[in-house]
């Protein structure tokens, strides 16, 4: 089995409820397999605190600095427990300014400046918000584990190479075209081409969406790509947001024919679920120039059921 990823976590002991919320990080994290150090697990009465805070500042493989507005303030001004791990944190950072081993997270602050300078230049999850809580944790459990969303493609063949040098090089008509790696989007694609089928995702949350020509206002949405388990249609919503439970629509059939405005929800075999809502349709059965759907898109992180917060898949800055 692969070893499980090591976390110390450093934050200020703001308050009750602030301690609170750091404890229950810590726990989703370790029923996620994640070995995390934690003072209030392994500090017991009459330990030395600053060999706690240097064993595992210097022996994690990754720090999550709970970014408070006081931890900021402490650590700007070097001051207790915060200001004695920032002197250890920024050595680290001037023995390798490419490192990633910090994680800075942001919670209860409400600053312009919610970074100590010395993580300024450090990309951050925001914990801010309640509601989105589940999004963001899910993208820092991901980056732990070393686990992309978007994972890298592998590299192909340059096109020009192929070519002997008196024939001009076209660009080859290759599936990596109909592909939209990002969470949520909008895809366009005449889908006669390749099959009719477009993937939106990447890694685990992959959707190879199928589909076919239907009437002059829908279009048949099939399960046959591998990754696909079910396709549902979410009648009588209006939106994708307003999806809450994307378990409760019917899967029984391995194909199903969502008009224009309507939206298709799609489970993959890794458990995720995608919504697409179709935006137009034109079709050459019915007299237009081409085969062509254009349609909205939403990947639920974390195998979440609802859409209502929306797409949380990027980082904040």
């Amino acid at each position: 089995m692969q070893e499980a990823p090591r976390l110390f976590i450093s934050y200020s002991h703001d308050d009750q409820a602030h301690k609170d919320w750091v404890l229950m990080l810590a726990t989703r994290l370790v029923a996620n397999g994640v070995d995390v150090l934690l003072d209030q697990w392994d500090m017991r009465l009459g330990s030395d605190l600053p060999r706690f805070m240097e064993n595992g500042l210097t022996g994690a493989d990754r720090v999550l600095v709970v970014c408070s507005t006081t931890y900021a303030d402490k650590a700007n001004r070097g001051q207790g427990d915060v200001g004695y791990e920032k002197m250890i944190l920024t050595g680290q950072l001037m023995r390798d300014v490419t490192a990633d081993r910090i994680i800075p997270v942001i919670r209860n602050n409400a600053s312009t400046d919610v970074l100590p300078t010395f993580l300024l230049s450090r990309l951050y999850v925001d914990f801010r918000a309640d509601e989105t809580f589940e999004g963001r944790y899910a993208e820092l459990l991901r980056d732990i584990h070393n686990q992309p969303v978007a994972p890298r493609p592998a590299l192909g063949p340059n096109p020009f190479a192929q070519t002997a040098p008196e024939i001009e090089p076209r660009l080859p008509f290759s599936p990596e075209r109909y592909v939209s790696p990002a969470l949520a989007g909008s895809v366009t694609f005449d889908y006669s081409n390749n099959n009719g089928r477009f993937a939106v995702g990447a890694g685990d949350m992959l959707f190879e969406t199928a589909w076919s020509r239907g009437g002059a206002t829908s279009i048949h949405a099939y399960t046959n790509a591998p990754s696909i388990r079910t396709v549902a249609l979410a009648l009588g919503v209006g939106d994708i947001a307003q999806i809450v439970d994307a378990s409760i629509y019917d899967t029984s059939s391995r194909v199903r024919s969502p008009h224009i405005g309507e939206i298709a929800v799609w489970r993959n075999t890794a458990g995720y679920y995608l919504a697409t809502k179709v935006e137009r349709l034109q079709s050459r059965g019915h007299g237009a120039p081409s085969d062509e759907v254009t349609f909205s898109y939403v990947i639920a992180p974390h195998k979440e059921k609802s859409f209502r917060s929306g797409h949380e898949g990027e980082q904040n800055q």
